[in-house]
């Protein structure tokens, strides 16, 4: 199969000059375009663009950087590789052709073989930008279609698991013997599990999408984080868990669903990366600078390495944090937190030292 031969366009408002690049060009094998002016040259390149600009600096009308700039300022044009031709040999002209966005500099009188050294080197690099933008095209939609298929299943999974939940609980609720009545409260346990796990997932989507509505109220926090630890006493054996707050801490505007999601992903994780005999876990609640409102989740576990720290928000991500090769798995729980916070206009972050434990905390503004 033949190739289509490459397409430049010259701009030279001086003849000889003209002629004698389209003829070196078009003799290299090349489709040459060869225009006196600026303007007529931009008017060419709009209706076809070319692969390749060589231009002229000093010319009437519209010099060469002013068509450069307009190229450049056109969102069907600016990735045209440009390359300067001028007898302008002054330092600052060649750092102005390089400002208004040229990506070489050739000084007349030139040579041709070094013009056509550097033309056959922007048009490779130019192949293979558009090489690897159409290989990211094509894995962004492949990623798109994994994320629609896996959201699908995951959605048509939510409707047998809360059938499942629900008889289980019917099981649960009549005289059944202690082994069997273990049996079931372990698999009502792990069938909520799955269930806000895909909570989560398709929380996590729609957050990434800009399709979450946000559904605000009058919050105390306090409260909040008091009725979260009292639900996960059950959870926390001989762990120590904690809630230090001021007395007049005052209410904030939030979606209370997802913003109370975040603290129990938070004292979660505590819990499950804490000690049960000698964990340590303390909550707090306080005012941040610009009016907003910090609630931090400390625990003495065995801390997050530096190098995961900013990863640890990440779809999926597990962190080599504690011994033996087990891992610091945080699936899309952290993830969520990160989507829910900032869909306030707040932020999250992570404190944390090597055998000393970690600090989660984020800032909601007031309003």
């Amino acid at each position: 199969m033949s190739v289509k031969p490459a397409t430049i366009m010259v701009v030279d408002d001086t003849p000889a000059n003209l002629k004698l690049l389209q003829e070196m060009l078009q003799a290299q094998g090349y489709r040459v375009l060869a225009f006196a002016n600026g303007k007529m040259a931009l008017n060419a390149a709009a209706k076809s663009p070319p692969d390749l600009i060589l231009l002229d600096i000093n010319m009437p009308e519209m010099n060469g950087f002013e068509v450069c700039e307009r190229l450049k300022a056109d969102a069907a044009l600016k990735e045209i590789p440009v390359l300067f031709i001028s007898a302008l040999t002054e330092t600052t002209d060649k750092v102005k052709a390089f400002s208004v966005g040229g990506l070489d500099y050739v000084t007349k009188p030139f040579q041709f073989e070094e013009v056509h050294a550097r033309v056959q080197t922007h048009l490779e690099l130019r192949r293979q930008r558009r090489e690897l933008q159409e290989a990211y095209d094509k894995l962004q939609d492949l990623e798109s279609l994994r994320d629609s298929l896996v959201h699908m299943i995951v959605h048509d999974m939510r409707s047998p698991l809360t059938i499942i939940l629900g008889n289980l609980e019917l099981a649960r609720a009549q005289p059944l013997p202690q082994d069997a009545a273990g049996y079931i409260a372990n698999a009502v346990s792990s069938t909520r599990t799955l269930l806000e796990m895909i909570s989560s997932l398709l929380d996590v989507n729609k957050m990434e999408a800009g399709q979450m509505t946000l559904e605000f109220s009058t919050v105390d926090m306090k409260v909040l984080l008091s009725e979260t630890i009292r639900l996960v006493e059950p959870l926390k054996g001989q762990r120590a868990l904690t809630l230090t707050s001021p007395e007049d801490m005052e209410a904030l505007a939030c979606d209370l669903r997802l913003i109370r999601r975040v603290v129990q992903n938070l004292i979660g994780n505590a819990l499950k990366f804490t000690d049960k005999q000698k964990g340590i876990i303390a909550v707090s609640i306080e005012s941040a600078a610009g009016g907003k409102v910090r609630v931090a989740v400390a625990d003495n576990g065995p801390g997050i390495p530096l190098e995961y720290r900013e990863r640890i928000f990440d779809k999926f991500c597990q962190v080599a944090a504690r011994k033996q090769g087990q891992m610091y798995s945080t699936g899309l729980g952290l993830t969520f937190c990160k989507l829910a916070v900032e869909a306030h206009g707040g932020r999250i972050g992570l404190e944390s030292e090597i055998g000393k434990g970690s600090t989660f905390w984020f800032e909601l503004p007031r309003r």
